[in-house]
């Protein structure tokens, strides 16, 4: 379900006017040492800035506002929103998280 949810994303943004990449590479980099074969990979770029990690799950944890919150931080961006999209009302399903304020 949540490949069809971000498709339909995707396309209201582009529709929108905005850049949209999907399954963007994020590198981790550890002492010194590109990981090549770690595969974090960012669920939707707007505009090189706004990471969207998109969901459809019954509850979300902690782990995966931390998942948003690496993204963040390995991708050198400040602004993320986690959607999930199993809720009665989408605006209660957004959760925006800020790195290095």
């Amino acid at each position: 379900m949540e490949s069809a949810y971000s498709a339909c994303l995707i396309h209201e943004l582009r529709k929108a006017g905005l850049e949209a990449k999907t399954e963007v590479p994020v590198p981790l980099v550890y002492d010194g040492v590109k990981m090549t074969e770690v595969g974090y990979r960012i669920d939707i770029l707007v505009a090189n800035e706004l990471v969207i990690e998109v969901k459809s799950l019954e509850v979300i944890a902690p782990v995966h506002l931390s998942q948003l919150l690496s993204y963040l931080k390995l991708s050198n961006r400040r602004l993320g929103l986690l959607i999930n999209f199993n809720v009665e009302r989408l605006r209660d399903g957004i959760y925006r998280r800020v790195n290095k304020l």
